[in-house]
């Protein structure tokens, strides 16, 4: 193109003057001389684009000819082998881009289930001699403590009262021997400030209108009972009703037996262990049991526990699975000098946990009734789930917002009842006697504490629907580890054999043979076989299987590969590169086509400058341009080289005459 604009822009013969020595010579270009300029500016042009590193289209036409004629991608070759058809164009264009957009559709299905990161369950099977669990056994039967014997014989006198004039029910009780009548007269009337405070009362739910119900509303026929709880200052008052009179007698002592456990100031003057007298016979794996296998600690509701198998130095393990290999204990569960408004249940509770948990007996344990032997097979199940953006699982607690106040490992129930309790700590300023207590706290008292009923029972209200965010903040263990348990009953001894294993009882344990049957049970705890299932979690989306769904779509709209994605980036990047390349252009010709201003010292007086180049400028020429081809004359051209001093001029100089 070069060689084609040079040979335009020359006419076929060009006069010249040639200034010699102040003479003016005319003459023609050689031809020759004129092709070879044209051939050398050819060239020139041709190394400049072959020395290129860059190469710039100049339109967005040429760059999308361009890539639909050598692009991978199918379809694309259609919009530029068509483009004298414009209906083919038409119909290749809208198919090329919807199919794009279905595919980037697809891709944004893709990129959602990824990031929302779902799991696949996987369930493993193994087999392997099994570490026994911890078991925790409880007498059900709160005792009768010596440090706080009197108060409760005080508080039973205030029941057997309340009873008679709410029920007309005349309740025997064992009374202990008092030392003296005036020591009876000082406490109970202490004892009965407090109980008048928090009447026990039963009316028909139709006269109850005054005072709001925490509780639910049940058949408006029924009778309504339950007992009233003020504020400090007696201004609010609601009243903690039961549809049952039995959960509300034995709801409202539960209370006051709280105040009295928590007036003791050594929590150990309550640690009267008895464990001889509760458990008659332990073996396990066919060996006896000793004092070193087991822990002792009171509960409040469900009396003396005793946890086997809690020391982590020396851990039972079952050599076989079956009935044989496993823990097995005789108990008495017989009630005697107990507290009955407490505990209306008889035999034993117990739950099996893993060890380093605490045992709490409301949540798994189960009761093991009186003359019958309870065997339990236990089925081992583990847990793993998948942390950080897969579930909102937790490691080891450290990243739960709530103080672990139990002296174990983290898990779920610890950290809700650690939640619940710091809570009551910080609206009630005192702690519930059934969980741990915090450092610099102190367990709720009414002597102290007059209104903390008032406030427990309305702050449980807001637990119990999650008012408080205790169970959003408590979040289940990564790991864990849980015992699938079934039982099965007997009546045991038999008939037949009754006689002489009560006989061989009352020999070796005291046993007093007149309770027969409903003094003793029996529980046999044991793996029901090895195996043991693991429940794990895996990614159902990685990185892998992202990109292998990705690359699938792609080949099935597109039928291309990775390389034409690169080249689908170039078009986007050459692209770019155009459009400011452009932009710059047009900046500039828009700078360059705006009017100069004037330099400041600059004048407008015409006979001035005139005045001033005439003197600058004696000599003049006049240059005009030459339009009309000059004949040729052989007689103009040139005879020989041209002499030192001569200059080829392209242009016609004409002097005028010198005045």
């Amino acid at each position: 193109m070069a060689s084609r604009r040079c040979l335009a822009g020359v006419p076929p013969a060009l006069a010249y003057f040639v200034l010699q020595g102040g003479s003016v010579k005319t003459g023609k270009m050689p031809e020759g001389e004129k092709t070879r300029q044209c051939k050398q500016e050819a060239e020139q042009q041709h190394k400049d684009e072959r020395e290129g590193l860059i190469e710039f289209y100049g339109s967005y036409q040429e760059l999308f000819q361009f890539f639909c004629s050598n692009t991978t991608i199918h379809g694309a070759i259609r919009l530029v082998c068509s483009k004298k058809n414009k209906m083919k164009t038409a119909f290749w264009s809208v198919l090329f881009f919807l199919t794009f957009g279905l595919l980037y559709w697809q891709f944004g299905i893709l990129y959602r289930e990824y990031f929302s990161y779902p799991v696949n369950l996987n369930l493993n099977l193994n087999s392997d001699r099994l570490t026994f669990p911890a078991v925790t056994l409880c007498t059900l039967n709160p005792y009768r403590y010596s440090a706080i014997r009197k108060k409760l014989d005080e508080l039973d006198q205030i029941t057997h009262q309340t009873l008679l004039d709410l029920y007309d029910y005349n309740m025997s009780l064992a009374r202990s021997d008092w030392s003296t009548a005036s020591t009876r007269k000082r406490t109970s009337r202490s004892l009965l400030h407090h109980v008048q405070r928090h009447p026990l009362r039963r009316q028909k739910r139709d006269n109850l209108v005054s005072l709001p119900e925490n509780s639910p509303s049940v058949d408006k026929n029924d009778w309504k009972i339950g007992f009233i709880l003020c504020s400090e200052n007696n201004k609010d008052c609601f009243h903690q009703v039961y549809s049952s009179g039995v959960d509300a007698v034995r709801e409202w002592y539960s209370f006051h037996y709280i105040n009295i456990l928590a007036q003791v100031p050594d929590a150990k003057a309550l640690d009267e262990s008895d464990f001889e007298n509760f458990i008659y016979a332990c073996r396990f794996n066919e060996a006896t049991c000793d004092k070193a296998n087991y822990t002792h600690f009171h509960h409040p509701l469900y009396g003396n526990c005793y946890t086997f198998n809690d020391n982590s130095s020396s851990l039972w393990t079952s050599s076989l699975p079956g009935i044989n290999n496993g823990l097995s204990l005789v108990v008495r569960t017989e009630q005697n000098d107990f507290i009955p408004l407490l505990s209306t249940v008889t035999g034993a509770r117990v739950m099996v946990h893993d060890q380093n948990e605490p045992a709490f007996m409301d949540d798994g344990g189960f009761n093991v009734r009186p003359g019958i032997e309870t065997s339990i097979s236990m089925r081992k199940e583990m847990t793993v789930r998948l942390g950080g953006s897969y579930s909102d699982c937790t490691e080891d607690g450290s990243d739960v917002p709530v103080q672990n106040l139990y002296s174990s490992r983290y898990t779920e129930q610890v950290c809700i009842r650690s939640c619940f309790q710091l809570n009551m700590v910080n609206r009630c300023s005192c702690a519930y006697y059934f969980y741990p207590l915090p450092a610099g706290a102190e367990y709720c008292d009414y002597t102290k504490h007059v209104a903390w009923g008032y406030c427990y029972y309305k702050l449980l209200a807001e637990f119990k629907a999650d008012v408080l965010g205790c169970f959003h903040k408590c979040r289940k263990p990564c790991k864990m580890t849980e015992y699938q348990l079934s039982a099965g009953y007997s009546r045991w001894p038999s008939a037949v054999s009754e006689d002489w294993v009560f006989y061989m009882l009352s020999q070796q344990n005291k046993y007093n043979i007149t309770s027969k049957r409903n003094g003793v049970a029996k529980v046999n705890i044991f793996f029901e076989e090895w195996n043991y299932k693991t429940n794990g979690e895996s990614p159902a989306y990685t990185v892998e299987t992202l990109l292998s769904q990705l690359g699938n779509q792609w080949s099935l709209w597109f039928g291309s590969s990775v390389l034409s994605v690169m080249e689908l980036a170039e078009l986007i990047l050459d692209f770019i590169a155009i459009t400011f390349i452009l932009s710059f252009r047009w900046f500039r010709s828009r700078q360059r086509h705006s009017p100069p201003e004037p330099p400041p010292n600059s004048h407008d007086n015409a006979a001035f400058q005139d005045e001033a180049s005439g003197l600058s400028a004696p000599h003049r020429f006049t240059v005009e341009a030459v339009v009309t081809t000059l004949p040729s004359y052989n007689s103009l051209e040139p005879h020989g080289p041209s002499k030192d001093g001569e200059r080829l001029v392209g242009i016609l100089f004409h002097q005028p005459a010198l005045h």
